[in-house]
């Protein structure tokens, strides 16, 4: 099998295993979890970015107002969806979470029709529709809008939207986006220290090495994943990235038991077959491409 796949599964799978990290930080508040992370993040993309010999293309890149607005913009987008993910999470909510990844594709292809025009067919509008109908199904049946799972499709798919725009690599945007967030992070990092109320260094030596340890689980799927992108098509890549959301589902049921309704599973069905018809179609649009570009040579 292509390595490219393997790196991408890899990518997904461990996205998908983030669920059970987070629980056993579930007694650090979200927010200081969320600026630890970016902290050690940063450390550890700095890292990478050395190790590779890559420090004077980045230092050369990011100096440019164009460049800092985009990513500016992404770094609040990345926050709010890390700070939302975790304290879901945290709060039993890990089945509402996948619903917002297994939507987000759908909702990044309308994007991609609102903002850039793209031209999609039957095929393609069916499982949006159907996707819309999921979710106001389980809006009215549970007589709440699954407001979790919106808002982390939302905020990710227009983290993608900025980022199809970007100029910068995946491993040299997020460090920059890390940099963005750094000061606010430590700054409150600090508050936390002096309020009495950090949990860094005040509940034993593991739970440090885990808080760390958020900087070096979030930069390997990344690069695991920068590495499959290069190796295989991203249309491909498109229907592999249905295996992080599916793990996030399956351990809030099985691990967590959280509850999963007659209604959720209905509103959660009509996104899954959704999903089945889209991700068949660009399956069968990558073949057919396949085939024309194999014939013309």
């Amino acid at each position: 099998m292509n390595k490219g796949i393997w790196y991408a599964i890899g990518a997904y799978a461990w996205w998908g295993f983030f669920p059970i990290y987070w629980k056993l930080l579930k007694h650090v508040p979200a927010l200081q979890l969320i600026s630890h992370r970016i902290v050690w993040s940063f450390a550890a993309l700095i890292v990478v970015i050395l190790i590779i010999r890559q420090w004077k293309e980045f230092r050369d890149s990011v100096f440019n107002f164009k460049v800092l607005r985009l990513y500016l913009l992404a770094a609040i987008l990345i926050a709010v969806n890390w700070f939302i993910y975790v304290w879901a999470v945290n709060a039993g909510h890990i089945v509402e979470t996948s619903l917002g990844y297994y939507i987000n594709p759908l909702l990044s292809v309308l994007m991609g029709v609102i903002f850039f025009r793209e031209h999609l067919n039957l095929w393609q509008w069916i499982p949006i529709g159907m996707a819309a109908a999921g979710v106001l199904y389980l809006t009215v049946s549970l007589g709440t809008l699954p407001w979790i799972a919106l808002i982390l499709a939302f905020s990710f798919a227009s983290y993608g939207l900025v980022k199809k725009v970007a100029p910068l690599s995946s491993l040299h945007g997020l460090t920059l986006e890390t940099l963005i967030l750094l000061i606010p992070a430590a700054v409150f990092i600090f508050y936390s220290e002096s309020s009495g109320t950090s949990v860094f260094m005040h509940y034993g030596w593991v739970s440090d090495l885990m808080i760390v340890g958020a900087g070096v689980i979030t930069t390997i799927p990344l690069l695991l994943f920068a590495s499959a992108a290069k190796r295989i098509p991203l249309s491909f890549i498109g229907i592999l990235q249905y295996i992080a959301p599916t793990i996030q589902f399956l351990i809030g049921v099985l691990l967590y038991k959280e509850q999963f309704s007659t209604q959720q599973f209905i509103g959660y069905s009509l996104v899954w077959i959704a999903l089945i018809i889209f991700g068949f179609n660009s399956f069968s649009s990558y073949r057919a491409k396949s085939v024309m570009a194999a014939e013309m040579e």
